[in-house]
């Protein structure tokens, strides 16, 4: 019998071909050996010195890289089986040296020309994956961001048993533990990624039960990880049965997208943390929507939650000052959007 992490990998859509390839502290194959890290850094500081880099800028070419994630500090239980620890098959996107007109290189060297990026950690929602927003995460490690989105063991589409939306209040963790194992493949001279992500500019994201592990990690009082400086939160709510959100002033930049016709995410619910939050916060009602169309294939809807979604984050994370007014251009659409905006 196949494992839960091969399952949720073999299940992934076009563009990933499988699991094995490992972040520091993950299952995968044996290393060859490396060279000192002394030579590693000369010649990199070598080839500072003597090539001056010429940044690029966005639309970059998209990396595409799946990793085996795997927490053995937590478990998870599926049915008939034993505890095991929690494993994540994380799909990561990232700014990549090719044709941006490419579709996602797999395991391509990354742009440390412009580097580091950003880092976004995305969740996704009840009995899907990841794949199903595939062109909103390509469109935001295009515009230059590092983008990880793990494959939550108990909720997605293909979990032993089915999808059991009680694994919820783990998932928070889940993506903390993203965030860590990213920062020390960052960290690692001998990993792909090393040097790529920039450790004091990341945020978490999520649509639906993916938004509310999101909105947890940004401002729950158990599951706050100070480390996340800004939050994107689609058709998401509170976790139930869970500690009360607690704002605070100069916490977490807010960004949250609503359908205003979404009955499974009601847009009472959206609306109540909305306004709770403190400034900065934008609210991106999209007018006759529902639940999932708008972040997966919905247009022009869509293209709005890219372009607001990205001008949100060159602002909060990247420091653009374009970034309010570009986010508030792309948010204001007669009949299809509105956008509330508290800078």
């Amino acid at each position: 019998m196949r494992s839960a992490a091969w399952a949720a990998c073999a299940a992934l859509t076009v563009g990933i071909a499988g699991c094995g390839n490992a972040l520091p502290g993950t299952r995968g194959r044996a290393r060859p050996a490396r060279p000192p890290k002394r030579a590693f850094s000369a010649i990199q500081a070598q080839s500072q010195i003597t090539s001056p880099p010429t940044r690029r800028g966005p639309p970059y070419a998209v990396g595409e890289r799946v990793v085996t994630l795997i927490d053995h500090s937590r478990t998870v239980s599926f049915p008939g089986r034993r505890p095991q620890p929690r494993t994540l098959v994380t799909v990561v996107r990232y700014p990549a040296v090719g044709s941006p007109s490419r579709l996602d290189i797999r395991n391509a060297a990354p742009d440390r020309v412009d580097g580091p990026f950003p880092l976004v950690v995305f969740g996704h929602g009840f009995a899907v994956t990841p794949a199903r927003y595939y062109r909103l995460l390509r469109a935001i490690a295009q515009a230059g961001y590092v983008v990880a989105a793990p494959v939550f063991p108990r909720e997605n589409a293909h979990a032993p048993g089915g999808p059991n939306e009680s694994d919820l209040v783990n998932e928070p963790g889940d993506m903390s533990f993203v965030i860590s194992r990213m920062l020390a493949a960052d960290a690692d001279p001998y990993a792909l990624l090393a040097g790529t992500i920039a450790p004091h500019e990341i945020a978490v994201s999520g649509q639906s039960d993916g938004g509310e592990a999101a909105l947890a990690v940004a401002y729950d009082r158990r599951f706050r990880d100070a480390r996340v400086r800004a939050a994107i939160i689609l058709s998401g709510a509170q976790i139930p049965s869970v500690d009360a959100l607690s704002f605070s002033a100069g916490g977490p930049a807010l960004l949250a997208a609503q359908g205003t016709d979404d009955t499974i995410n009601r847009p009472r619910n959206t609306y109540a943390f909305f306004g709770l939050a403190h400034r900065p916060k934008y609210l991106l009602q999209l007018i006759g929507a529902q639940h999932l169309p708008p972040y997966t294939s919905q247009e022009p809807q869509l293209q709005i939650v890219e372009r607001v979604t990205i001008a949100f984050l060159d602002r909060y994370l990247g420091g653009a000052r374009s970034g309010i007014a570009r986010l508030e251009q792309a948010g204001d659409q007669p009949g299809v959007a509105r956008l509330v905006a508290r800078p």
